[in-house]
């Protein structure tokens, strides 16, 4: 142990409290590989938000920029693939086919003997160096790199008709629901067809309607404690 510490730097490696348990199971090695799966799963997650919020830029949701790190394709001449976030998914497609061979190895033991640790370990290992790479590289290839289309942004959500919601109490919910459709019959932000019905008056002022529907408030996160 003390020659793995001084090799390593890892200074809380220690033996093992049970030695029957460590040598009869490797559920350490399972754990871990699992934490290392879960962080393979949200990073999958964050890869494909952006790849969905980058598609376009006409026919997608066109909300961010990626870098241009491999413009243009064999089939389109100029094509923005999202290379980075695709290598980050198929990484984690990697890691999480390493879990499943490590869980089971973890499963595979027989009595006080394990003969998958080698196959355990290796893949443990590939997981980890896999993970700190592909982290590294969506920092700061690809999360440093975007850029927000707040002008798109602001127009898809002051567009939406879910904000209309709290105008309910000024208009009435049948109104509400009124302006929800005719704004997207005739696309049209909600404000303007709220103007467009002749509802600002002694309920609804503008002032009383442009916080209603701040968009920038209803998207922050409130502090509940």
């Amino acid at each position: 142990v003390e020659v793995l510490v001084a090799q390593t730097g890892l200074a809380e490696l220690t033996t093992a409290k049970n030695s029957f348990e460590a040598q009869a199971a490797r559920d350490g090695l399972v754990e871990a590989s699992g934490a290392l799966k879960t962080i393979a799963a949200s990073l999958t997650k964050i890869a494909n938000d952006i790849r969905w919020m980058g598609s376009g830029p006409l026919t997608g949701l066109a909300e961010l920029h990626l870098p241009d790190l491999q413009p243009g394709s064999s089939i389109m001449p100029g094509k923005v693939n999202p290379v980075i976030p695709e290598a980050v998914t198929q990484v984690a497609a990697q890691v999480i086919g390493n879990d499943a061979a490590i869980t089971v190895g973890g499963l595979s033991g027989a009595f006080e003997l394990n003969v998958y640790i080698p196959m355990m370990a290796r893949n443990l290992l590939e997981s980890f160096t896999l993970l700190a790479n592909v982290s590294r590289l969506f920092a700061e290839r690809c999360i440093d790199g975007l850029v927000a289309d707040e002008d798109r942004l602001r127009r898809l959500a002051e567009s939406s008709p879910s904000i209309v919601t709290p105008l309910n109490s000024a208009i009435g919910y049948e109104e509400a629901a009124a302006v929800a459709k005719q704004a997207l019959k005739e696309h049209k932000t909600i404000r303007q067809t709220v103007i467009d019905r002749g509802l600002i008056g002694d309920k609804l002022s503008e002032e009383e309607l442009d916080r209603r529907l701040d968009v920038l408030a209803m998207a922050k996160v409130r502090d509940e404690g």
